[in-house]
């Protein structure tokens, strides 16, 4: 799950989904994998890729193979081995339930009947508790030495070739120096360049892939400093969410001796002298022994804002703002183009709401160093200072601000207020009644450049600053928007669009205060041996179970027949406000072009696609409805022509791997394989590890009775239940399934899935003599990765290869040149 605050911002665009503080939201599992979500900053539109994949998550798994027997003590994730397929079972074949003669012989794994938790008079059992322990010397898993499918080193050949190719994200522009990310086509990660102007020859200014030999050192986060002489950069190991700060002066490329650790959820903000930056962090752990960073579950209390001196010791940094009373909060800063005033986001949960607190630096009378010594914290002034609606600064001229606010506004809309009149707001541009505001950036002196999401599509305006007066309607394709970078003195900007079909193109306007601006194309991206007109996309809008209209994109090749032959992969989300917008996957591409996929995407409630209402009909009380609506997705692809249950795949991640799980729950007849990846398994106990109790503004907690009653109805972990007993067809079993998770996965932590493996083979397999259930239950654990992003290129293709050639062959999909 993504845990970032949406609100807090960062001057330079980091790699990548599933992130930084500013790209993530520091509570919520983090979204799918391969979908940008968009943030403005100060200066860019920043993509967030959410694991879930982003994306959601990839995970992979091949096909016919046989399980060598071995196992990992000490821990089931071993971080010192590769990346392996591993089940809690030993068996000599494995495959789809047309060549499986006999259910897989899954041995005993040990079970603790005598932990039994009364939850307000209900007695649950959790045999598998052990599984919570990290370090638990049971954990015995089997290492399955896969042999190939059919398909899979197809797969993962062809996915390798058309990934081969290179990729950019939108520059952006700090003191008189350009930057921007630019992959070459295979690297591990992305590599950060800066020029002197657009016509300069680019230099390399940090590359994470000479941090590490597997390249699963991620750059996570960077910040330019006002006069462009520093760079402040996050680095994150094996996927975890924990990052280290490190400081470079850019002149020389020189690094700096400044390290901050623990540092997790933060944004990274400048103050314009460049003595320093505000970030966030939590306090270092009690323990003695030696930590691998992103493999502890411990719960994440006691966030901090801190302030840091250039060339000093973290030790030395000033505490800026606190709140034990309140351990859940998460702290986020922002500093205002003007350099003036320093803004504190306050967040709990993730719902889209927050305090906001500021204070004018030029007010201390010696500056930040005045406040060194730790007797006072930084007396802010609080403008809101309740958690009724969400509060993003867009821009303010001395006092008075401008801001992207769901105040009365469910579908957003921008609001000014003067400081110096606290208790007055006015509406600056007023509620779209149907289409969701998404963004707002300050350029060119006077304009408001202004991102609307109409039918989970992009629309794209430039508007007045002063009196929110529309302009120009900018020309854009049909898809997403996914970065933007300006800055309110230049006219100069750079638009980021992709779409299922458009790998991606970067867009570069000059403003001015009366023409249209001309969308001139600066920078296109080119996928070799890709060609768009082979393939068509359609979005079409289909009943739920209580009536409700759910749009579902539908990608294909050119005139495919409406025979119901046709293999089909179902992908979802529904939660965290996250919308599930088009983007280019070569992955999903391949599946299309060379296994006859027809790949879909249902915009579930819970998402944000229509606003907050359509959030709040999907979540706590309300996430049922998540399920129904992709239930009927899958019943209205079928009864449209598209597929049948048996060729029908679904997947998700992080909370799209709830969904999945969730659902095969519900309707094990419905589909022909699950893919879950990282998914939220246990719902009673989520809240007790690393960030998951900022999720409860989801879901709710278990510790309330009448939320216990939602979430015991539907946690995938207490429903697996045996399908042959529940209808009169004997033969019924669950669809073949993969559970995938991470070592380093400290954000929806490994346990869930190994909980639910366990489960699932126990009460469908290994507990009966003899068990319908032929169809394979298999977990994957990634090495040296956690919840998605920072994923090296590698492990990227490895992961796709595997989990869609075991999805080919549940489904019988071969392949076609």
């Amino acid at each position: 799950m993504a845990t970032l605050l949406a609100h807090t911002y960062t001057k330079a665009p980091t790699k990548c989904s599933w992130c930084s503080f500013k790209q993530q939201r520091i509570r919520r599992p983090l979204a799918p994998i391969t979908t940008p979500v968009t943030l403005f900053s100060r200066h860019f539109l920043l993509p967030i890729f959410r694991t879930c994949l982003l994306g959601p998550r990839r995970a992979s798994l091949p096909c016919s193979y046989k399980l060598l027997s071995g196992s990992i003590a000490n821990h089931a994730i071993n971080t010192q081995s590769k990346s392996r397929v591993y089940t809690i079972s030993s068996c000599s074949k494995m495959g789809s339930l047309s060549f499986l003669e006999s259910p897989l012989q899954y041995p005993h794994a040990r079970r603790d009947d005598s932990v039994v938790d009364d939850y307000h008079g209900v007695l649950v059992s959790d045999p598998y508790r052990w599984l919570e322990d990290p370090d638990a010397e049971e954990v015995t898993l089997t290492e399955s030495m896969l042999k190939t499918c059919e398909t899979r080193e197809k797969l993962r050949e062809r996915i390798t070739t058309l990934f081969d190719h290179p990729r950019f994200v939108t520059p952006f522009k700090q003191g008189n120096k350009y930057f921007y990310f630019h992959n070459s086509g295979l690297q591990a990660q992305n590599v950060l360049y800066v020029q002197d102007d657009l016509q300069a020859e680019p230099e390399v200014l940090l590359d994470p892939n000479l941090l590490s030999e597997d390249g699963t050192v991620a750059l996570s986060m960077s910040s330019i400093s006002e006069d462009a002489k520093f760079l402040a950069y996050g680095l994150s190991s094996s996927g975890s969410d924990w990052v280290t700060i490190k400081v470079m002066r850019i002149e020389d490329k020189c690094v700096l001796p400044d390290s901050l650790s623990w540092v997790k959820f933060s944004s990274i903000s400048w103050t314009h002298d460049g003595k320093g930056f505000f970030y966030g962090r939590y306090p270092a752990p009690m323990e003695e022994k030696e930590i691998d960073a992103g493999t502890e579950t411990n719960i994440n209390l006691n966030h901090e804002l801190y302030y840091h001196f250039l060339g000093t010791d973290q030790s030395e940094d000033i505490l800026c703002w606190k709140d034990p009373e309140n351990p859940r909060y998460l702290f986020g800063s922002q500093i205002t183009e003007d350099g003036k005033y320093l803004l504190l986001y306050i967040e709990e949960g993730c719902d889209p709401v927050n305090k906001l607190y500021y204070y004018d630096l030029s007010s201390l009378s010696h500056g930040l160093a005045g406040l060194r010594g730790g007797k006072y914290m930084i007396p802010f002034v609080k403008l809101v200072d309740n958690f009724e609606a969400r509060y993003e600064a867009v821009a303010n001229d001395d006092t008075l601000f401008i801001f992207r606010t769901n105040k009365g506004a469910p579908k957003y809309k921008l609001v000014q207020v003067d400081l110096k009149d606290p208790s007055s707001w006015a509406d600056l541009v007023e509620e779209s009644e149907k289409d969701v505001l998404e963004s707002a950036l300050a350029v060119n002196k006077s304009q408001l450049l202004v991102t609307y999401l109409s039918d989970v599509k992009y629309v794209l305006q430039l508007r007045e600053l002063k009196t929110g007066k529309l302009l120009h309607n900018l020309p854009i394709d049909i898809g997403t928007v996914y970065g933007i970078s300006g800055r309110r003195e230049d006219s100069e900007v750079f638009i980021g669009f992709t779409s299922f079909l458009t790998p991606g193109i970067i867009y570069r306007c000059q403003l001015n205060d009366c023409d249209v601006p001309e969308m001139k194309i600066f920078r296109e991206i080119v996928v070799p041996g890709f060609d768009r007109t082979e393939f068509q996309v359609n979005q079409a809008f289909y009943s739920s179970k209580d009536g409700t209209k759910i749009p579902i994109f539908i990608v294909a090749r050119r005139d495919i027949e409406m025979n119901g032959s046709h293999p089909l992969l179902l992908y979802g989300y529904g939660g965290f406000n996250i919308s599930i917008t088009p983007s280019f996957n070569v992955s999903r591409i391949v599946l299309t072009r060379n296994l006859g996929v027809v790949f879909c995407i249902a915009n579930i409630r819970g998402g944000g696609e229509y606003g907050e209402e359509w959030h709040k009909s999907g979540s706590l009380g309300n996430k049922q409805n998540c399920f129904d609506d992709f239930i009927s997705a899958a019943e209205f692809l079928i009864s449209a022509g598209y597929t049948q249950p048996n060729r029908l795949c679904i997947e998700g991640g992080s909370n799209g791997g709830l969904l999945v799980a969730a659902c095969i729950n519900q309707r094990p007849d419905l589909f022909g394989c699950a893919l879950a990846h990282v998914g939220v398994m246990d719902m009673l106990r989520f809240h007790k590890f690393t960030i998951g109790h900022a999720w409860t503004s989801d879901y709710g907690c278990s510790d309330k009775e009448e939320e216990f009653h939602w979430l015991i109805k539907y946690s995938p972990v207490h429903n697996v239940k045996r399908p042959w007993e529940q209808s009169q067809d004997q033969q019924s079993q669950y669809p073949p399934t993969m559970l995938l998770t991470a070592d380093h996965d400290d954000r929806v932590v490994p346990l869930h899935s190994l909980k639910l493996l366990a489960t699932m083979q126990y009460v469908l397999c290994s507990s009966l003599e003899k068990s319908p259930q032929i169809n394979p239950i298999i977990g994957r654990i990634d090495r040296k990765a956690g919840h998605g992003a920072g994923r090296p290129t590698k492990k990227l293709i490895d992961e796709a290869a595997d989990r869609y050639s075991f999805m080919a062959k549940m489904l019988g999909a071969p392949w076609t040149e």
